[in-house]
């Protein structure tokens, strides 16, 4: 359900009635700047003179809702509905949070009338939040818990609905949940009565994007057994995967007739974890619930077997046989003649029956392999055949085995290796780097889990002069292989990068390198992909006091920008081909200007792949997503992976947003000077003026002598002409100097009757970093020094 016109107006009142805040969603709703009405009183916004009403309503609670009429600034009189929080700060002075959602609200959906009794009449608290996460659906029992209606909640974040960390820590899972498909459990308090484990479970479309998300509170903290396989709860919905039931299948078909006129495969979704069977004292003890992944019986009349079929639950009673011969890792062998036999019993008796009516032998055999315990298999005999004897046991244990092991290679190879998908987590920044040059969001989506963990990955590197490089790349294939070689990448190109290396030579150097990496490899071609065959590549570097933005790629998709008055475009940064193969096309960079605000989006073909067919209706879904106003860069992110539908499920995708930052002039400050010695001492005057007009005065002495090494050694050993530049950006003063010899200062130990030499350890002393960028011409020695305090 679209939102593009829902916004949140938040204004915070303290205790005397006084407006302390206003947001700017207040200010679109009202038509009040902020200047206008904080530090005047609230009721001057009501449209009647029910102030005190309102007051009287708020004393002695902490929380209240309800509608006010307002009157906007050009005078029209608004009904809206408000909800506000008693918020204490932490000197003790306490306030009101008031929060409201401005939208045209259409009703969300409603689904069948079966669906609909299910969600408002579930015991459990549940609510629906959108791909903005604004609330648009709450059953009863959470209107109940949290003493608040649907109505007053429809719009509004879960922040705005529940204050406190615990709910910001509930949203940012959230979003998690939104950009990977998987569902996440988080500790939620809602409320009193609501201090429970939270599931937040991705609600996905036909075509498996993720549209919604639920959230759902469970009646109990289950514990790191049940976590597993709880026995309280139904099974999930997740299809038997291919290969469960092929093998499965595989079991059933060589049983019957063979062995016996019915088989059943039961597997839990999630095996216990590996420990052993448990202790006999319990047997049976615990309701089973498993999923049925083949069936199969001789029956007289060719029909289908009676109960349920494949993919379908089947919860087993303590006292039953599948029950006892999980609880024991044992198998069980019954017969009509045993009293327990017939107990087939269970919540649902035509659905978890073990055997068809009129089985009179039963053999129960556990699914065992390295010590986890997989499912059950099931044989049973009806009346035209003897009862199963000792032989027919040891027959039905050795097939048990046989597709135990089978079942196992195949929960172990559908899965991402979790080494492969730790390195993969690793390869990724876990947060912004210390950098002022741009905002900055970023979103990866894994593979399949058959595919497992792929290579796509973006970066983000601090650099000299308050530049900031972004990279986003490509490895070709799946597992620990591609994840090592993405490794290798990642700190290859922040070495390069770290030399400040043009973009069209870090690329060519990178290139050099994958073709090392796949001569490390050798002729095998199934690691032909691991060494780097098929690898792209996209560097960026973003310059703040120029504006300027450098990129080059390696058979990369190109990079889209958004300019501040909504335009999208596709940057026309020359394609280069992929990296591997040995250098035969040079890599050419774009340089162009970005307007402050601007918009920068690297994504990689798991998202938009060139090539497809369908790249064009991709590409138009990519610039809609773009062009619509966002509240913030990372739900921008979230709703370029929700529009991208159509990417393979096999490859995974990458997505980095960054929004451009302006250095403003007057931060910095630069000079050109001449190649004269007694030019140095009017260097430092220049420094020691400019830091004085920045309030930096305690900085002067540091910078002067930084200043005066740096040009004493461009005038000695450098060319014409030569450049003095200061950069102020919190918490950093960065000193360059620039001149026209490409000849590379290195800093040596000066012996002890050296007259020179001393000057760049000096400088190494006084700075935070320094460091050489070399031009196209020419070289430029920088030093960064740190203003903030110790």
């Amino acid at each position: 359900m679209e939102r593009q016109s829902t916004y949140t107006a938040t204004a915070t009142i303290d205790e005397q009635g006084i407006l302390t805040s206003w947001s700017e969603g207040a200010r679109r709703l009202l038509g009040y700047e902020d200047a206008a009405v904080v530090g005047r009183p609230a009721a001057a916004l009501l449209a009647a003179a029910d102030g005190p009403a309102v007051r009287h309503a708020l004393a002695g609670h902490d929380r209240w809702h309800g509608t006010v009429a307002l009157r906007h600034r050009d005078g029209r009189r608004l009904e809206q509905g408000l909800l506000a929080h008693r918020r204490t700060r932490r000197a003790g002075e306490s306030g009101w949070l008031v929060v409201t959602a401005v939208a045209d609200r259409p009703q969300p959906p409603r689904g069948e009338p079966l669906e609909e009794w299910t969600f408002i009449q579930s015991p459990f608290p549940l609510a629906i939040f959108d791909t903005e996460l604004r609330l648009m659906r709450a059953n009863r029992r959470l209107e109940r818990a949290l003493s608040l209606p649907e109505a007053a909640m429809r719009g509004l974040r879960l922040t705005h609905i529940a204050p406190g960390p615990a709910r910001d820590e509930a949203e940012r899972t959230m979003r998690q949940v939104l950009e990977t498909g998987e569902p996440r459990e988080v500790r939620a308090v809602l409320g009193p009565d609501l201090d429970r484990p939270t599931v937040l479970t991705p609600l996905k479309d036909g075509t498996g994007a993720v549209r919604a998300v639920c959230l759902a509170t469970q009646r109990h903290a289950p514990g790191p057994a049940l976590r597993q396989h709880d026995p309280d709860e139904t099974a999930a919905h997740d299809p038997i995967a291919p290969g469960l039931e092929r093998t499965a299948r595989e079991l059933a078909d060589a049983a019957v007739p063979r062995l016996a006129d019915f088989t059943a495969v039961d597997l839990f979704d999630s095996p216990p974890a590996p420990g052993g069977p448990q202790d006999a004292s319990g047997a049976g003890a615990r309701r089973a619930v498993l999923r049925r992944a083949a069936v199969r019986a001789e029956s007289d009349d060719g029909g289908p077997p009676a109960g349920p079929g494949v993919g379908g639950t089947v919860a087993y009673e303590p006292g039953t046989a599948p029950a006892e011969s999980l609880a024991t890792g044992r198998s069980v062998l019954r017969g009509s003649s045993d009293p327990v036999g017939p107990g087939w019993a269970a919540a649902d008796p035509g659905a978890a029956r073990p055997g068809p009516p009129g089985t009179h032998s039963l053999i129960a055999v556990p699914l065992l392999a390295e010590g986890s315990t997989l499912g059950v298999a099931l044989f049973g005999r009806d009346r035209r055949r003897e009862p199963f004897g000792p032989q027919d046991l040891l027959l039905a244990e050795e097939l048990a085995a046989r597709a135990a092991t089978g079942l196992h290679n195949e929960r172990r190879y559908a899965r991402p290796h979790p080494a492969a998908t730790a390195a993969q987590r690793g390869l990724l920044p876990h947060a912004p780097p210390g950098q002022g040059a741009l905002d900055i969001a970023g979103r990866r989506l894994p593979a399949g889990a058959r595919a497992g963990a792929g290579g796509d990955w973006f970066d983000v590197i601090p650099l000299s002069g308050a530049r900031v490089a972004l990279v986003a790349g490509h490895v070709a294939g799946h597992g620990t292989r591609a994840s090592a070689t993405t490794g290798r990448l990642r700190t290859a190109v922040r070495t390069l990068a770290d030399v400040d290396l043009p973009a069209d030579e870090l690329l060519t150097h990178l290139d050099d390198l994958v073709l090392r990496l796949a001569a490390d490899e050798g002729a095998d071609p199934a690691a032909e992909a691991a060494g780097g065959i098929g690898t792209t590549c996209l560097y960026a570097v973003y310059d703040p006091v120029s504006r300027h933005c450098a990129l080059a790629r390696a058979g990369h998709p190109p990079p889209a920008v958004v300019t501040p008055d909504g335009a999208v475009r596709l940057l026309d940064v020359p394609a280069g081909p992929a990296l591997g193969l040995g250098g035969r096309l040079p890599f050419e960079a774009l340089e162009t200007k970005l307007p402050e605000g601007s918009l920068l989006v690297l994504c990689t073909d798991g998202l938009l792949e060139p090539h497809d067919p369908d790249a064009d209706e991709a590409l138009d879904r990519l610039f809609a997503a773009l062009g619509r106003p966002a509240p913030t860069l990372d739900a921008l992110c979230d709703r370029v992976l929700t529009e991208l539908t159509s990417r393979r499920p096999d490859d995974d995708a990458a997505l980095l947003v960054a929004r451009t930052r302006a250095l403003r002039a007057d931060r910095v400050a630069s000079w050109e000077l001449t190649s004269d010695p007694t030019v140095v001492a009017r260097a430092r005057k220049h420094a020691s003026d400019q830091l004085s007009a920045w309030g930096l005065e305690e900085a002067a002495f540091t910078t002067e002598l930084v200043v005066s090494e740096l040009v004493t050694n461009a005038i000695r050993h450098g060319r014409p002409p030569i450049r003095l530049r200061l950069i102020h950006q919190d918490p950093t003063l960065i000193c360059e100097v620039y001149d026209a010899s490409g000849s590379t200062p290195h800093m040596r130990r000066a012996r002890i009757y050296d007259e020179g030499g001393r000057g760049l350890l000096l400088v190494a002393q006084l700075s935070e970093r320094w460091g050489t960028r070399h031009d196209r011409v020419g070289k430029t020695v920088w030093a960064e020094q740190s203003l903030s305090a110790d």
